[in-house]
């Protein structure tokens, strides 16, 4: 489903921005972590001061209640000869448990350093997103 250009693009980037859809209709969209893993994203909810439980933050309850959701991956230049994204239109789950699910923790503390210290995203359920549609602009490599 995603060639290998769009995998290399998203392997490298740091940041992707996820749109879930809230009860009112509208977009809600936040900035998240990623790692690509058997043909899906992977996204943790980790120990960042949060006020409620990771089940009631609201892009969490707008997957959960309408798992239809949006991703942008966009490299920025001032030389627009350089400016890329990937769009992906997918199918958000949380996944709390699975020999995918511990596969993917081990990249993204494999990509994100952070994550190692970390061992709340273990506690808490991840976000996987299978993609339905994928759509890439711009020069990728």
């Amino acid at each position: 489903m995603i060639p290998p250009e769009v995998e290399q693009f998203l392997a490298t980037a740091r940041v992707g921005r996820l749109a879930t859809i809230g009860a009112d209709g509208f977009p809600y969209v936040v900035p998240f972590c990623y790692v690509l893993h058997a043909g899906a994203l992977w996204m943790p909810l980790d120990a960042k001061p949060k006020r409620v439980p990771v089940e009631r933050l609201k892009r969490v309850r707008n997957l959960i209640e309408r798992p239809a959701v949006g991703v942008v991956v966009d490299r920025w230049s001032e030389d627009w000869t350089d400016l890329a994204y990937v769009q992906i239109r997918g199918t958000a789950a949380l996944i709390r448990d699975g020999a995918e699910r511990a596969e993917a923790l081990r990249r993204l503390r494999e990509k994100y350093p952070q994550y190692r210290d970390m061992p709340v995203i273990d506690d808490n359920p991840t976000v996987r997103i299978i993609p339905v549609a994928v759509q890439a602009w711009g020069r990728l490599g």
